[in-house]
């Protein structure tokens, strides 16, 4: 055997378990140490006049007053909206795209009489991102919790939108008593599986690849690829109905932000995107009413999802009633609109849970290639109006900002008990 033939056995014999054990110390962070964490800062340690802030400004809710508090895990900004007198809401934003993403659905809810409680998830937005930390559901979770008793709100409503529907979920299950009875979920997260992940989105979030990526020279290469303007016809970057100023503005945060990526990549290990099924199973939706929002043309959460999550959430109420001994036949209904007769929007059609979740399992839901007038016939006859699944045609992932009349229209007639 040459020289050659040994150096490369060897070096065979060498790498894996040396990227193996990389990957396992990346994994495992060290403790955090005392409170409260160190963290990385928000937009405000930008210029003012840079392009993210002008996207996305500290003040950006209008008529709305807004302050940052200092929270154990790190400091977080949020806004409020609204007549003081008002019945409370809070708004919480998914992934990658911070608060703003609510911003069309703000004059629907403060028309009908709604105080809203806006606010960055950590590593998004304004908000810190605690270094070291699990983007997991117990960091959001006790985000919100610290900040509903800042505020002293002892109940509230709740909507959550992509991972900010597993975090409501996660926060229903964790603190039921500090959440009124409606709660809405619009094109929610938590049930994705590691095969519905793009391979982009799987390699820059291992362990490894963010280690790797806080190497100083590979992060400045990485800001000034992520600096540059985006072509709005690059196939790389498909919108899902999301349009420029926000995709700019994730880039953005990609670009300037230290904590952004590690947040957003600690998220889709961790967060409350997968493995929520404990959370929309959870005894504690009995007595509430759900809405599910989604759109028939998510390539981000497939609108299989929302019958999915209707029907894990109506059969938690049942196994609960079924175990307090009370009936509970008349807690069978989910309200679906099949995809033959999706309207531009929402008049309901009765479908049971079985057939909801039976349509899921046959084909995901499709818009239709005509328009028709020919009105669904229900499929069951009952009166229970506890859980909800709307479908919304033609909507993507940012249903809140491209179909914002559809979906306010929806969530406030539902807040109004229509």
């Amino acid at each position: 055997m040459g020289k050659a033939s040994r150096c490369l056995t060897y070096l065979l014999l060498l790498v894996p378990p040396l990227v193996v054990s990389l990957y396992l110390l990346a994994s495992f962070p060290p403790p955090l140490g005392p409170l409260p964490v160190p963290s990385y800062p928000g937009l405000e340690s930008l210029p003012p006049d840079s392009r993210a802030r002008q996207i996305y400004s500290e003040d950006w809710v209008e008529g709305g007053e807004g302050a940052y508090v200092d929270l154990p895990m790190g400091r977080t900004r949020y806004w409020l909206v609204g007549p003081e007198n008002g019945r409370k809401i809070v708004l919480i934003h998914g992934l990658s795209v911070p608060s703003l993403i609510w911003q069309p659905l703000i004059p629907p809810l403060i028309a009908s009489g709604h105080r809203v409680l806006l606010y960055d998830l950590y590593g998004r937005g304004y908000s810190a991102a605690p270094v070291g930390a699990a983007y997991d559901s117990q960091l959001y979770v006790t985000q919100l919790a610290l900040l509903l008793q800042h505020l002293g709100w002892e109940r509230t409503r709740l909507a959550g939108v992509s991972m900010g529907g597993g975090i409501a979920a996660a926060f229903v299950a964790a603190f039921p008593k500090l959440v009124e009875r409606e709660v809405v979920l619009v094109a929610s997260a938590g049930l994705l599986e590691a095969s519905d992940l793009p391979r982009t989105a799987k390699v820059m979030s291992s362990p490894l690849v963010q280690t790797l990526t806080s190497n100083p020279l590979i992060y400045a290469y990485l800001r000034h690829l992520a600096s540059r303007p985006e072509s709005p016809s690059s196939p790389s970057s498909p919108s899902n109905g999301i349009d420029t100023p926000l995709r700019d503005l994730v880039r953005l945060q990609s670009a300037h932000l230290p904590g952004f990526n590690r947040a957003v990549s600690s998220s889709l290990r961790a967060g409350p995107v997968m493995g929520m099924r404990w959370a929309f199973e959870s005894p504690e939706w009995e007595g509430r009413r759900v809405l599910v929002v989604h759109g028939t043309a998510d390539h981000t959460v497939p609108s299989s999802h929302a019958a999915r999550i209707g029907a894990l959430i109506e059969g938690a109420g049942r196994r609960n009633a079924s175990s307090s001994g009370v009936d509970s036949s008349a807690n069978e209904e989910v309200r679906v609109l099949p995809p033959s007769f999706l309207p531009p929007f929402l008049p309901f059609s009765k479908f049971t849970i079985k057939n909801a979740v039976q349509q899921a399992q046959q084909r995901p839901f499709q818009a239709p290639k005509s328009k028709t007038k020919t009105k669904p016939k229900p499929n069951l006859t009952t009166s229970n109006d506890r859980v909800r699944v709307t479908l919304v045609a033609d909507a993507g992932h940012a249903l809140t900002w491209t179909h914002a009349r559809e979906v306010g229209e929806g969530v406030c007639g539902f807040l109004a008990g229509r």
